[in-house]
């Protein structure tokens, strides 16, 4: 399934890697992360599976997101959000045309305030 934005799974997979190697080296996101994540390289494997899933209709992704982020839910901070999308939009514009940046961006916005209202109930 072709998307609307022309995205497709290998600008997808680009992105999630460069994404997580900056999670690794951040100061704030690194430490949650790595308390969180055994294995690197499936867990960048399950998200181009979620982004694809979103983005492309790829039907690849079967999880529960926001079950795996409560399991964490004493590690995440509200203000966490504003800087992982931070670190998003940045990711995303060194790795994708204005275009496709915008739509994975305004996604990852819609995701944030989703699990920022359930981690809030937890």
């Amino acid at each position: 399934m072709r998307s609307s934005h022309d995205l497709d799974e290998a600008a997808l997979a680009a992105l999630v890697r460069r994404f997580y190697a900056a999670v690794r080296e951040d100061d704030r996101l690194g430490p949650v992360f790595a308390a969180a994540i055994d294995d690197w390289d499936a867990h960048e494997r399950r998200l181009v599976d979620f982004w694809t899933s979103l983005m492309l209709g790829s039907g690849r992704y079967r999880g529960n997101p926001a079950q795996m982020h409560l399991r964490h839910a004493g590690r995440i901070q509200p203000e966490l959000f504003a800087h992982w999308l931070v670190l998003w939009r940045r990711c995303s514009e060194h790795t994708l045309p204005p275009a496709q940046a915008a739509a994975v961006q305004a996604r990852a916005g819609r995701i944030a305030e989703h699990l920022q209202r359930l981690l809030a109930q937890a």
